[in-house]
């Protein structure tokens, strides 16, 4: 049997686009069985086991096989500070366990590519060695890609840490500017394990067959030409770059009897602000406070997802990966606060089945951490948005959105990150103001919906390029 095998990190927005990229080939290619590979994670996570059932029952030709767990040395706990030091800590230690998969898989089945995410770079030459063509599949944008693959330049070129730059510009090819306090916090210490980890990725990028990216040509033409003319690596030979995006949820697999929905049902047309920032995007509470205050001042009906905040001695931490209790919204919002505006907003806990909230008619602007399956939804609704990222590569792409892309606005942090009530009434006020007079985010929110659906279209760009890998694999 022909098949495909594919490695996603273990975090869950890395599985859910892994899971998109094998329902997309089978589009294309039905006959094909598509294996995924399964890292136990290294921290409490969500639990994706729900999900695995869910899509082993409604797409049976994916088939996933779970790793065994892996035993991580004491002395990584106090290595980084960093959760990403242990997901890559976990990715280098499974190589044997992932060669001898790929060689079970093997008996049976014709591994036509082997397809990982950034963080399983290491992995390359497990695959190598197997002699099965190997590709990267690049989880976020196009932009951000360009950075990953000129960090190794960087490294080279600026001897000092990032976060020693005094906020100096870093220039990218055919990317805005960006502070050198906006990248990744995981890079802003050379000295730090996972910045090593990723310096090392990054060098990976290029060595391999091919890198799909969860793009489209006309979302970010600039920075897909730097990256193909080979400035990003100017002392190696770029690999081919697929876009086949926008690869998002489908709103099956997020239900549709959510008690929010009913609510913006209720709703007048693009009057609602809908703020969610992912699966894992953390707030102090003093914080949701700050937010709450904001919210209230605004004026503006709001659909708010809320989750518990980080224990107090972690009360920094912005990444959920340890496990929630019960959340009290009366002990983390302000006093009176959802009395005072049940008739114009609704508050839930944890979860909300985003891409049907950001496709219903009532919803205007969307509040979100930058995560990249995120901006892709908003993108696919064709939803404005206000950037207020968290974690991992959102700065970065915050920058592209509100400077590059055009449509999103910027949520202000103060130095030590906190976000005034002041700043949150602003942005929301402006937001949604945008969103009732069609302003000038509106506008190109709107058109890039229409170009993501055409360029998964037949004929389309996404399209095309999928043709062209399905067929490269098929003449192996």
């Amino acid at each position: 049997m022909e098949s495909m095998v594919l490695y996603p990190t273990p975090a869950i927005g890395h599985l859910i686009a892994m899971v998109e990229l094998g329902k997309l080939i089978l589009t294309s290619k039905p006959s094909l069985s598509i294996h995924i590979l399964i890292a136990t994670p290294p921290y409490n996570a969500d639990d994706t086991a729900a999900y695995i059932a869910g899509v082993s029952t409604t797409t049976p030709s994916i088939t996933f096989h779970h790793l065994p767990p892996i035993s991580l040395p004491p002395e990584l706990s106090t290595a980084s500070p960093h959760h990403e030091t242990l997901t890559f800590e976990v990715i280098r230690l499974n190589k044997p366990i992932v060669s001898q998969a790929l060689l079970s898989i093997s008996q049976n089945n014709t591994i036509h590519a082997f397809i990982m995410d950034l963080f399983c770079g290491s992995t390359l030459t497990v695959s190598a060695d197997l002699n099965i063509p190997t590709y990267f599949f690049y989880t976020s944008g196009a932009a951000s890609l360009s950075s990953f693959l000129y960090l190794p330049t960087l490294h080279e070129t600026i001897p000092k840490s990032f976060k020693d730059l005094n906020n100096t510009l870093l220039h990218f090819p055919a990317t805005p500017p960006i502070p050198s306090l906006d990248m990744p916090k995981p890079l802003l210490d050379r000295h730090d394990k996972a910045y090593q980890y990723f310096l090392e990725s990054s060098a990976n990028l290029p060595k391999s067959d091919g890198i799909l990216v969860n793009t489209f040509e006309s979302l970010e033409p600039r920075a897909l030409k730097a990256v193909r003319e080979g400035l990003c690596v100017p002392h190696a030979p770029t690999p081919p770059i697929y876009c086949i995006g926008p690869l998002i949820t489908t709103k099956e697999q997020e239900g549709s009897n959510s008690e929010c929905l009913k609510w913006l049902d209720l709703q007048p047309r693009h009057s609602v602000v809908f703020l969610c920032f992912g699966s894992l995007g953390l707030f102090s509470k003093e914080q949701l406070k700050e937010i709450a205050v904001g919210l209230e001042r605004s004026g503006q009906r709001f659909l708010w997802v809320v989750r518990n905040p980080p224990p107090p001695q972690q009360k920094n931490q912005s990444v959920a990966i340890s496990e929630s209790l019960e959340i009290e919204l009366d002990s983390l919002l302000p006093p009176g606060f959802l009395d005072r505006t049940k008739d114009r907003g609704l508050v839930v806990k944890n979860w909300a089945p985003q891409v049907e909230v950001l496709s219903h008619d009532s919803v205007g602007g969307f509040v979100t951490h930058c995560g990249w399956n995120s901006v892709l939804e908003s993108i696919c609704a064709g939803v404005p948005m206000v950037a207020w990222p968290l974690y991992a590569e959102q700065r970065f792409n915050r920058v592209v959105l509100v400077e590059e892309i055009q449509i999103a606005l910027p949520m202000n942090e103060s130095d030590d990150g906190f976000v005034s009530a002041s700043e949150v009434e602003k942005r929301v006020t402006e937001l949604m103001a945008s969103s009732e007079s069609g302003g000038s985010l509106w506008k190109p929110a709107l058109a890039l919906k229409d170009e993501a659906r055409a360029a998964l279209s037949d004929g389309g760009s996404s399209r095309v390029a999928l043709t062209k890998l399905t067929e490269l694999w098929e003449g192996r």
